[in-house]
């Protein structure tokens, strides 16, 4: 999941797969994907797939695995929320429409389905609930993670959905509000032949996504508490620009683990059988919060209508569904520090 970008957060590819981009609409690219650890991974990347992954998810979802292809709206019927339409900034209400900004690579929290044009997984099915619950219509923007902060800063989008943590410097330019929680895992090759563990990764190379919390917080913590300060090697960090180049890199032994967001590391161990295991314990489990400019007008009716949204029964359909039933919360309450 931004892991955590929180750092998402997956359509992934082996060496020698070929992606190009397709231009859906005037806001939404996808990369299409052809090789079969894609496919898997991804759980629904092309023709063919589809079927394979509806016939081994259902409707409400399950484990972590669950991998159907939910392309209907879950928003269908949901009312507006009186109360947070009344926080609504009067600009706000009279545009009509919501902008949110996620990057649609990321199962299952951010992700393509097989058309290739309809953004699903977790995040798309809150932010369609959110504006949903305003009484607006959602525009869904295909950016890359790293620069999500910078377009909220500019206004190009309203705000962002995307498995994102809460750290000291975000919160100084973003408001932040709880929405799920998430965390941090390691990823080894099937198997685990180095017989690594969560705590034993010093001088190993160890990828993470370009600004992520992983990249940014949690391997540089884990690296000073288990190795440096005990005169051990520092953990090296691979910086690579997306979870797919380092799943890549694991499965062709470049790098010797992955540090990302657990619940796509658990997507991508399921759907690609024998090929990763995930670590235990985790590295860290935190909250992911929905993102807004910093005193953003619009933030009093987004988090109103995040509350609607939990103690709605659609909270609980959108968690199960994406494998997530384990991770809601009970209250949307503004971010604090992670780090």
């Amino acid at each position: 999941m931004e892991t955590n970008r929180t750092g998402r957060r997956n359509v992934f590819r082996t060496a020698g797969a070929v992606a190009a981009a397709m231009q859906v609409s005037r806001n939404l690219s996808v990369p299409i994907v052809t090789t079969a650890l894609a496919l898997a991974l991804a759980a629904c990347g092309a023709t063919g797939t589809a079927e394979n992954a509806a016939a081994k998810g259902t409707t409400q979802g399950g484990g972590a695995g669950a991998s159907a292809e939910h392309t209907d709206d879950i928003s269908v019927g949901v009312k507006p929320d009186a109360k947070a339409v009344e926080l609504l900034p009067a600009a706000v209400k009279a545009r009509g429409t919501l902008s949110v900004a996620m990057e649609l690579a990321y199962p299952p929290t951010s992700f393509m389905a097989s058309d290739n044009k309809t953004p699903i997984g977790f995040n798309p099915d809150m932010a369609r609930l959110i504006a949903a619950k305003l009484g607006l219509k959602l525009q869904i923007n295909n950016i890359k993670f790293d620069t999500i902060i910078t377009g909220l800063q500019a206004g190009r989008y309203d705000f962002t959905a995307t498995t994102m943590g809460a750290t000291s410097d975000r919160l100084k330019v973003l408001d932040m509000v709880n929405y799920v929680n998430s965390g941090t895992g390691v990823s080894v090759p099937y198997g685990n032949p180095q017989k690594l563990t969560t705590h034993t990764l010093c001088g190993h190379r160890v990828a993470v996504t370009s600004g992520s919390t992983a990249e940014l917080q949690w391997l540089p913590q884990l690296s000073k508490q288990d190795c440096t300060s005990k005169g051990r090697p520092a953990i090296k960090s691979v910086t690579l620009p997306s979870v797919n180049d380092a799943l890549t890199q694991l499965v062709s032994q470049r790098i010797d683990a992955v540090m990302y967001d657990f619940i796509s590391l658990g997507w991508a161990a399921e759907q690609q059988p024998k090929t990763f295991d995930v670590l235990r314990p985790l590295v860290a489990t935190k909250p992911a919060s929905v993102g807004l400019k910093k005193d953003s007008p619009l933030t009093p009716a987004v988090k109103a209508a995040l509350q609607s949204i939990i103690d709605d029964p659609k909270y609980t359909q959108a968690l199960g569904r994406w494998g997530l039933k384990d991770l809601g919360i009970k209250t949307a309450a503004m971010a604090v520090p992670q780090d």
